[in-house]
């Protein structure tokens, strides 16, 4: 494959995640509405069960997808999930019930569960280690461009169209997408897995085995909490804004995108520089396994805001806690390659997707319970720094080479 190819293919990849995050955080956005918490008549625990439908089935089926894929390989499993999603994202402009929206969100979830176990698997075996960090950092970017993004347009599209229109829109409008994913991909990842194996020689370590090590807990852990913070800036951020530091829907709307966009720029470039580090005869282990501890200690910062009075200062807050995150966003990823090869990797991609996003279960209900509970946003951002620094006792005490599963 060309250079050009591939990198098209990382971009594409990181695209399709922008589109499956603004299709899953347009909701946050739509429950700061005015207009939308009176037509539903919704809590603040309402609003937390809400955005947490998405991921009761995309958690729970992200190892299953990894066996799709494992199985059937990336490209047409990709497609049809992707053409799933997007309709289904567009027919919520349809509903008029809460518990209509419940179930949509739940299908939806449904259909984005193959995106990460898919892209996982495509860059582990078209992309070489030297290179993986950038590649890892430009996909997951996708996941920070996708709500910066989202909720930018969201609010946009609400205050000028209405919610209805603005779901229609965001769902439909991506479809196009679709073109270049059939044209530039081919369905041979399959046969590379075998190549590469043979060529090593190396046996396959059964995915079972993976659980039998404080490596594949420590990972799971500190990707909960890692994802945490995430969940509660991508489904209570812009409410946050709205209703503790009074800033009207739009401007909500362009401080969260800041937020996100700063991460998914760190992100790139941490992944980027990790990279050139290893080329230069640095240990992978230790760069990546570096930037995944600063990165969750600079978004530990977010405690901060949360003290401060002056609305600037929690304003930057946000953005600098979100975007120092970024550090972390490629490099722990691309530090379960290293520390699993021949492992079966859409179901540890699947694994490591589901402890992220059980996070996305329990940030949005826990954020909402402990917000209608205290009165403030406070509780829910003490809570989150507290699991940022579990997230780096992980990496520091369980996630070690020693500790990595033998074939």
């Amino acid at each position: 494959m060309s250079s050009t190819r591939r990198w098209s293919i990382v971009i594409l990849l990181s695209l399709g995640m922008v589109i499956a995050y603004i299709d899953r955080s347009n909701l946050s956005v739509a429950l700061a509405s005015d207009e939308v918490k009176r037509f539903f008549g919704l809590s603040d625990n309402d609003r937390g069960l809400l955005n947490s439908a998405f991921f009761w089935s995309y958690a729970f089926l992200q190892i299953p997808a990894g066996f799709l894929v494992d199985r059937f390989g990336v490209k047409t499993p990709y497609a049809i999930a992707f053409l799933f999603w997007s309709l289904l994202s567009a027919s919520t402009s349809l509903i008029s019930t809460v518990g209509q929206l419940i179930a949509l969100r739940f299908l939806l979830g449904f259909g984005e569960a193959l995106v990460t176990p898919a892209s996982m698997r495509w860059i582990r075996f078209n992309v070489p280690e030297h290179q993986r960090g950038l590649a890892v950092g430009i996909y997951m970017a996708g996941t920070k461009y996708g709500p910066a993004i989202g909720s930018w347009a969201a609010a946009l599209l609400i205050v000028n169209y209405g919610w209805r229109p603005m779901f229609a829109i965001l769902g439909l409008g991506c479809l196009i997408w679709l073109i270049p994913w059939m044209l530039l991909v081919k369905n041979d990842d399959r046969e590379i897995e075998a190549a590469q194996l043979k060529a090593s020689k190396t046996t396959p370590i059964p995915f079972a085995r993976m659980f039998s090590t404080p490596l594949m807990w420590g990972v799971l852990l500190g990707t909960f909490c890692y994802n945490y913070f995430v969940f509660f800036c991508m489904t209570w951020l812009p409410a946050y804004f709205k209703e503790s530091r009074g800033l009207s829907l739009e401007s909500s709307g362009v401080y969260t995108a800041f937020s996100f966009g700063g991460m998914a720029t760190v992100a790139i470039v941490a992944g980027f520089v990790a990279d050139s580090m290893i080329r230069n005869g640095w240990n992978a282990v230790k760069v990546r396994k570096g930037f995944t501890i600063a990165g969750l200690l600079a978004a530990s910062t977010e405690v901060f805001g949360a003290f401060a009075q002056s609305n600037e200062v929690a304003l930057t807050m946000a953005i600098v806690s979100l975007s120092g995150l970024g550090l972390a966003t490629a490099n722990y990823w691309a530090l379960t390659q290293t520390l699993m090869p021949g492992a079966a990797i859409g179901r540890i991609a699947g694994a490591q997707n589901f402890a992220s996003n059980l996070s996305g279960i329990v940030a949005p209900i826990l954020t909402g319970w402990l917000k209608q509970s205290t009165g403030s946003y406070n509780a829910p951002i003490y809570l989150v720094s507290a699991l940022l620094i579990i997230g780096v006792a992980a990496y520091v005490f369980l996630v070690r080479p020693e500790y990595a599963p033998k074939a």
